[in-house]
């Protein structure tokens, strides 16, 4: 994650100095995070608060969840916060897609420029299922009585311009699932890195996420009365105890890509992207993407997601999105992604924005 330059180009010390900051970053979390992929297994499932890993906004969905480099739109947030930190203007976006098993998946934000002391940024992210019947084995047809199950996210983020080419971004996020009387909560933080080069545009990111605690279910239905000691004379029989689950972390992962407009005229402009994704609780994988804006006004998308991951259902991606100027410096971005989940239920998302 060097500078790189163009040629006769000087950088000066400050740019050196991040430059360097910027290698560390990467270096570091990839030291940190990947231990993990050292064993025959891929921990798939042993994380808690899965939503986490679901990806935000159809733009970045359509090109292939490639998006650690390009973070050029409010769901930086997301992928990559230092992103947020080179938006001007005030905006708000809502994004709602439709998962399988009728898994309903929102999330929403609202970015507050603040000139040349960086962006504040806040978020929801929210994944409901429709009431379930609660079953038994002796009322294996339902009970007649239902459950909710739902997780939720609430995000602060902050990001700055270190140079004209360096950014840096954090999220804090305060996390919660719940499945009928029983809930969990965790505190995380995300921090991600930005750097522009002088050549061609070349944009170079990465990012850790959902470093922090663990989570562990309780509630209601995990408090008991017991009997410590049943064979002895007088024994209390109704002792408060409480059933102990299992503690979980939260889905830690590392993302490093890059990015470049290899073409950009007047009229029209082709952005490409990979990048690599290490997760904690799954396999290596990479994505990459590409996007082809017409005037700024139309893009047409297309990606494939978790290349070379082996028994993946997920793959091609495609999408596209318009921006309509609304005058008086507003404007409304419409974005629609499908993501191929081969035999699971194919995933449209819709997204929408306004910058004002």
């Amino acid at each position: 994650m060097g500078a790189i330059y163009k040629k006769g180009y000087i950088p000066s010390a400050r740019e050196l100095v991040l430059s360097k900051i910027s290698l560390i970053f990467f270096l570091t979390t990839v030291v940190i995070v990947n231990p993990v992929y050292n064993q025959d297994i891929t921990k798939v499932g042993t994380s808690s608060a899965a939503f986490l890993g679901i990806d935000i906004g159809a733009r970045a969905a359509a090109m292939g969840g490639a998006f650690v480099a390009v973070s050029n739109d409010l769901t930086a947030i997301y992928w990559n916060p230092a992103g947020i930190s080179r938006l001007q203007k005030w905006q708000v976006a809502l994004m709602h897609a439709e998962l399988i098993a009728d898994t309903k998946f929102d999330w929403g934000a609202v970015l507050i420029p603040l000139s040349r002391f960086g962006a504040l940024g806040l978020s929801i992210t929210s994944l409901s299922h429709d009431d379930m019947e609660i079953r038994t084995i002796d009322e294996p047809e339902g009970i007649g009585e239902f459950f909710s199950a739902g997780d939720i996210a609430i995000g602060l983020t902050y990001a700055i311009n270190l140079t004209d080419r360096f950014s840096i971004g954090f999220n804090g996020k305060f996390v919660r699932s719940k499945i009928f009387n029983e809930s969990a909560n965790a505190i995380g933080f995300d921090v991600g890195t930005l750097f522009i080069t002088n050549y061609s545009g070349l944009r170079i990111g990465a990012t850790i996420v959902n470093f922090g605690q663990k989570m562990r279910l309780r509630g209601r239905d995990l408090v008991i009365l017991v009997d410590p000691a049943p064979d002895k004379f007088g024994s209390n029989d109704r002792i408060v105890s409480e059933i102990q689950t299992g503690s979980f972390d939260l889905p830690l992962a590392f993302r490093a890509g890059i990015a470049m407009d290899i073409l950009k005229v007047k009229s029209s402009r082709l952005t490409v992207t990979i990048e690599a994704f290490n997760p904690s609780d799954n396999a290596e994988s990479v994505n990459a993407g590409m996007e082809y804006m017409f005037y700024d006004y139309a893009a047409i998308r297309l990606g494939y997601n978790s290349i070379f991951k082996d028994n993946s259902e997920e793959g091609f991606t495609g999408g596209g999105g318009i921006s309509l100027n609304l005058g008086y410096g507003s404007r409304i971005i419409l974005d629609y992604a499908y993501s191929a989940f081969g035999r699971l239920k194919n995933v449209t998302r819709f997204s929408v924005a306004m910058e004002f």
